[in-house]
């Protein structure tokens, strides 16, 4: 194993063989050839090479196997694969076609267009992804509006709130996170044709006449000016590839924390068994989510590196980028895949969120008591009262029973009742099916 992403034990936790499947070597290769073919295409069209080579060229992409291993010393000697795929598809055409091979372009060219091209049906998959997540986040949460909970901050208990409420902020990011990729996709989904240096000049005049054709024959944009050295829009892929997981990220560790032993309020997954300890059940597709948001959230910081480009090609720039994205495009495809899995399976559990607040004795009520107050006191009095039968009813004692000795004449815990604590979160729990419907977060 080199990576958990692929090994062979660990790819079915942290990979994603759809994703995957669009970085393989194979894939690789034959978006490659696809540029090539379009490229011949074009440049035949535009009377820049023979017509009978440009429709020769152009048909044996799509039929010619180039083993990706035959690559590989042609990779390691000059650091792209695309001389070696030239070599290779030359030698399987005729000579006076195979010359016309590639005519204008440079290697950077056919690997960013290729990648390019991979990366389409990928943002289709996980665009996919996403809109059932959000749909199944916010079917939950119209289920969970009325739920009450306890919420925390910084780990301790706060105040009530709803199981509804919890799931549409989990749910806002996911949909903001679609209108991210929407506009991305333009700025994204481009060609690359720039020649040697960026400026065509092998295409003799003809150059923005080839970008124009081969972004039409592709189905992609024409950007007017060569991002060979520009690698913002791969950041701001990496950058929504953290967004993604980095979500998921927050979800897995609430999973975590609310379904801890001695808290058990909500569940979601079958859970891991331990391989000692039989009443274990480890949740470990939550804490998949946690890692793999942490792990893409580092690679982003070397993405980041690529940006640092030096001149009109930096092969060291390149590499970072080989290096990285694949590997955040997989972290984001499995997330989505689990984190669909969980929103399919959430389930609370009364009983442990009834000794919750059983066990709070009306603590986490202690606010809204210093408002109920506040209505017939100024509020700093109300403040300091509750917070002196806070300590008054010490570790055992109910908030309820010391403020009717405080503040008799009250349906104390009528007022404490956490039911009656939750304040907008049914609306928020509402406004999770509304902004997935409106596709706006």
């Amino acid at each position: 194993m080199i990576s958990p992403f692929d090994g062979e034990i660990t790819a079915g936790l942290y990979g994603d063989a759809e994703v995957a499947a669009l970085f393989a070597s194979e894939a690789e290769v034959r978006a490659m050839l696809r540029v090539e073919g379009a490229l011949a295409s074009v440049e035949a069209a535009l009377g820049i090479i023979p017509d009978e080579a440009g429709r020769a060229i152009a048909a044996a992409a799509g039929t010619v196997i180039i083993p990706p291993a035959s690559l590989a010393a042609g990779f390691a000697s000059a650091g792209v694969p695309v001389s070696a795929l030239v070599k290779e598809f030359r030698a399987q055409l005729a000579p006076e076609v195979g010359q016309w091979v590639h005519w204008g372009a440079t290697s950077q060219d056919v690997v960013d267009t290729g990648l390019v091209l991979r990366l389409r049906p990928l943002l289709d998959l996980l665009d996919a992804r996403l809109d059932a997540l959000t749909r199944a986040l916010a079917r939950a949460a119209a289920s969970h509006r009325d739920t009450v909970l306890p919420a925390r901050t910084r780990f301790q208990v706060a105040t009530p709130t709803t199981l509804g409420a919890k799931l549409a902020v989990w749910t806002a990011p996911l949909v903001r996170h679609r209108v991210r990729l929407a506009e991305l996709r333009p700025r994204l989904l481009r060609v690359s044709l720039a020649g040697a240096s960026g400026t065509n000049a092998a295409l003799q005049g003809k150059g923005e006449a080839v970008v124009a054709g081969l972004a039409d024959a592709l189905d992609l944009g024409a950007s007017p000016v060569p991002w060979h050295a520009a690698r913002d829009t791969m950041l701001e892929l990496g950058s929504w590839f953290a967004l993604v997981t980095g979500s998921l990220g927050k979800i897995g560790m609430d999973l975590i924390l609310l379904g801890q032993s001695e808290i058990g309020e909500v569940t979601a997954g079958s859970g891991g068994g331990s391989s000692t300890m039989p009443h274990k059940a480890n949740p470990v597709v939550p804490e998949a989510l946690v890692a793999l948001a942490r792990v893409t959230a580092g690679n982003l910081g070397t993405l980041a590196q690529a940006m640092v480009h030096a001149e009109e090609r930096d092969g060291t720039a390149l590499g970072l980028e080989w290096f990285t994205l694949p590997q955040m495009a997989v972290a984001a495809g499995a997330a989505l895949r689990h984190g669909l899995a969980l929103a399919e399976t959430l389930k609370p559990h009364p009983d442990r969120i009834a000794r919750t607040f059983a066990g709070d004795r009306g603590m986490m009520m202690a606010e809204a008591a210093v408002f109920a107050l506040a209505g017939e006191m100024p509020r700093p009095e109300a403040q300091a009262l509750v917070t002196a039968a806070v300590k008054a009813a010490g570790r055992d004692g109910t908030l309820a029973a010391a403020l009717a000795a405080a503040a008799p004449g009250r349906d104390w815990p009528a007022l404490l009742d956490p039911a009656h604590g939750v304040g907008d979160a049914p609306r928020i729990a509402d406004a999770a099916g509304e902004i997935v419907a409106s596709g706006r977060g």
